[in-house]
């Protein structure tokens, strides 16, 4: 959208920190970076969504590149670098190379690739895009649970493949969403939005997290074994990272029985995916649907060779909509970042870091 005189604007409305007689931010914001913000550099490197390019390319000066070797950056480019927007992984080297680097803005609400620690230590911003994709994450979760229980895709490959006319009717599924009882692993944005669907099912929820989470009115479990001895059905919405890696194992999977359900829209780190494959084999647990893995785009064939797991490829938040929401909530975090020293939805390590 344009001003008088083809100055750009942002749209967002979650800016603070303005002067007090500035009654019109995204106009006082639109002068602001149009004065200014053409002398700050914005690394991309490697891909990023298309409207999210488009407008760093009008806010600021965009460089790109798909092959960063950080050991070779020209200096006087490494010097001018004030920001970097990605989605692929940050690591310190990365950060290290760019002494002027103020702000990286995630695209995505999981960030466990970006080393936070060594950012926080050299008093650089992270930010990342929660909220936005809440709602298309969860419905998502939804739709692999009644396709796992369901067994849906089987169901619409019976017809695809000419066998109701010949063979008649697909076979009774053994399962059904009557009498479940659901676990949510990660009760943030999604997992309780998660929870408010299964609810609408008429189904029981309880919860693990790191803490209780108030005023949340559901049964919670300090133990994820205590939560999955408790439930037949589970669903993970946590984040990747240490504090994570393989904790759905092989015992959290045998508490689940063999009428169990595994629902992963989290992250695969947080599986211990030879021991969920064999579950899935030998009937320690009914059915599984996942889109997420241990090592992404690979999906082991013995994952992929199973029946009785719905796989999907990392599509949580994949919808037109989403991602376009997802792009303004990046760069508006940039944006946000150079004009008022304050960006919309900083990471928890980093939020207390101030501008240089």
């Amino acid at each position: 959208m344009q001003l008088d005189g083809g100055r750009q604007y942002f749209a967002t409305d979650k800016f603070s920190n303005l002067p007090a007689n500035v009654k019109n931010h995204e106009l006082f914001c639109g002068f602001l970076m149009t004065e200014h913000s053409k002398t700050i550099a914005i690394l991309v490197p490697g891909p990023l969504n298309e409207q999210a390019l488009s407008r760093i390319d009008t806010q600021f000066t965009l460089v790109k590149t798909q092959d960063l070797v950080t050991s070779v950056v020209p200096r006087d480019l490494a010097q001018r670098i004030r920001g970097i927007a990605a989605i692929i992984p940050v690591n310190a080297a990365m950060m290290d190379a760019f002494p002027s680097l103020e702000i990286i803005a995630h695209f995505g609400v999981g960030y466990d690739s970006v080393d936070v620690r060594h950012a926080a230590e050299a008093g650089i911003m992270v930010t990342n895009t929660p909220g936005v994709l809440t709602e298309d994450v969860a419905d998502l979760a939804l739709g692999l649970l009644l396709n796992a229980i369901r067994e849906l895709p089987r169901a619409e490959n019976w017809l695809r493949s000419g066998h109701w006319v010949a063979k008649g009717p697909y076979p009774l599924t053994k399962m059904t969403l009557r009498g479940r009882r659901v676990g949510i692993f990660g009760l943030g944005r999604v997992g309780l939005a998660v929870a408010h669907r299964v609810e609408a099912l008429g189904l029981p929820v309880s919860y693990c997290n790191r803490n209780a989470v108030p005023d949340a009115p559901y049964p919670y479990y300090t133990n994820l074994l205590e939560l999955a001895e408790n439930v037949d059905t589970l669903i993970s919405v946590v984040p990747g990272g240490v504090a994570t890696a393989k904790a759905i194992n092989a015992d959290v999977l045998r508490a689940l029985g063999p009428n169990g359900v595994f629902i992963n829209i989290g992250r695969g780190s947080s599986v211990d995916q030879e021991a969920l494959i064999e579950a899935l084999k030998s009937g320690i647990i009914a059915a599984a649907g996942l889109d997420v893995y241990a090592d992404e785009p690979n999906v082991p064939q013995a994952l992929i060779d199973l029946p009785n797991v719905t796989l999907l490829p990392h599509v949580g938040s994949a919808t037109e909509y989403t991602r376009g929401a997802m792009a303004d909530l990046c760069v508006d975090n940039l944006i946000s970042w150079f004009s008022s020293g304050r960006p919309i939805t900083a990471v928890p390590e980093t939020a207390h870091v101030l501008p240089r």
